[in-house]
């Protein structure tokens, strides 16, 4: 598990904030606007707005929040992202973006610990660790321990569904 660990570090060190943002730049801002000045989270931050979750997710805190980029919500099914970003899809688009946010400051090193995590949306993430990877929900984490004023963030590579 120490092997492990710190092999988690040494991915959280080389990867940055997916290449964008390193991880002990801009603690001062919250979770929202390092996510909007990363330049990789153009799709989740649109999506946190058409939600009206800007100000939940700007707030006191703290939480953490695995966050796709723009890369994973561009794998999904065409037309999917479009679809949940419509204002009749309102409620959907919230039940997936609060799938994604977890209560409290959760680190990496508290992560491999964990087999699930409950979301703020009332339904558990599965977590797992295996062969050096520690997977949420079938997405897989590719930097870690990007803190923010008000929690932390985690990169995930693929776009979670309750």
């Amino acid at each position: 598990m120490r092997v492990f660990k710190i092999g988690l570090a040494v991915l959280a060190l080389m990867a940055g904030f997916a290449g964008s943002v390193k991880a002990e730049s801009m603690p001062d801002k919250d979770i929202v606007d390092m996510a909007a000045s990363a330049g990789s989270f153009k799709t989740l931050v649109a999506a946190v707005q058409a939600a009206g979750l800007v100000e939940a997710l700007k707030g006191q805190g703290p939480l953490t929040v695995f966050a796709p980029t723009d890369e994973a919500f561009g794998r999904l099914p065409a037309g999917t992202v479009e679809n949940l970003l419509k204002p009749e899809n309102k409620d959907k688009l919230i039940a997936v973006l609060t799938y994604h946010v977890v209560p409290g400051r959760v680190t990496a090193g508290e992560v491999v610990n964990l087999d699930s995590a409950k979301t703020i949306n009332g339904r558990s993430l599965k977590i797992s660790a295996q062969e050096g990877k520690v997977m949420v929900d079938g997405a897989q984490v590719t930097a870690t321990d990007i803190m923010a004023s008000n929690g932390v963030i985690h990169v995930i590579d693929a776009v979670v569904l309750p």
